[in-house]
């Protein structure tokens, strides 16, 4: 994965520091990202790693952009209202960086188009706003071995950690081993609109932490932020010997069957 003189210049800054220069840069131009929703949380991490140099990203989201979204969606614009959202996520992201190459996927995740979605890429970004599709989302992960960097944010707060069974840490259903019910969303209560550009960072950052294989990642923490009081807290997370998808009776038993709860 070669760069060429203009993306030299365009990542200059990575370049002069001694944990990526231009091996970990290439590692990054290598490395392909599936955003998950093309919303609040999203719109910092698409945008934040496609300008640090993600050779590829996904974007999958079925909604059009509404007035209300652009109070914290910043991929898209007054201009935007009413287009389908991952047509406006992919121009937004193709003005930033043209040496990103962006995915789009109009649709909802499913259980029926989970796993083909998500098998092309080497790590997944939930940007989403619902628990069923979380849960859905982390069984397909660990079906594949993928890393799942997960975001959340909920009027003031917001949750960040990276789960990866895989990689020895816990997955999301260890922390929520229960399935959501479909009307469980989390933009109903509201959110304060810089929330999820704080919490969509630590996502990218975690992204491309991963990309690069430096660092310690939030494998087995979950780091809680809170705006109000300015806090962060962090928690550390076990990965459950009884959890329904990555515990030792279904370790190695994993199959597709079990993405039929989500209907």
């Amino acid at each position: 994965m070669q760069l060429n003189n203009e993306e030299i210049r365009r990542y200059s800054r990575h370049l002069i520091l001694p944990e990526v220069g231009l091996a970990g840069q290439k590692k990054i131009k290598a490395t392909s990202v599936l955003c998950l929703g093309a919303g609040g949380l999203s719109s910092p991490i698409a945008m934040y790693l496609a300008a640090a140099g993600i050779g590829k990203i996904g974007i999958v989201d079925f909604g059009t952009v509404d007035y209300s979204n652009l109070q914290r969606q910043i991929l898209h614009t007054d201009a935007d209202v009413g287009r389908v959202k991952v047509e406006s996520a992919a121009e937004t992201i193709h003005d930033l960086n043209p040496y990103c190459e962006v995915v789009i996927h109009s649709t909802r995740i499913t259980s029926e188009n989970a796993l083909d979605l998500i098998r092309p890429y080497d790590i997944v970004v939930d940007g989403t706003d619902n628990f069923p599709t979380r849960d859905l989302t982390n069984d397909a992960c660990v079906l594949l071995n993928k890393p799942n960097v997960y975001g959340s944010v909920f009027r003031f707060e917001g949750q960040v950690s990276v789960f990866a069974p895989h990689l020895g840490g816990p997955c999301y259903r260890c922390l929520h081993p229960k399935l959501s019910p479909p009307e469980m969303v989390c933009a109903a209560g509201g959110v304060l609109g810089v929330l999820p550009g704080i919490v969509g960072c630590i996502q990218a950052t975690e992204t491309l932490k991963l990309a690069l294989g430096k660092g310690n990642s939030l494998i087995g923490r979950l780091v809680l932020f809170n705006a109000l009081d300015m806090k962060f807290r962090e928690l550390k997370l076990r990965r459950d010997p009884a959890c329904p998808i990555c515990g030792e009776h279904h370790e190695g038993r994993l199959n597709v069957q079990l993405l039929a709860n989500y209907e």
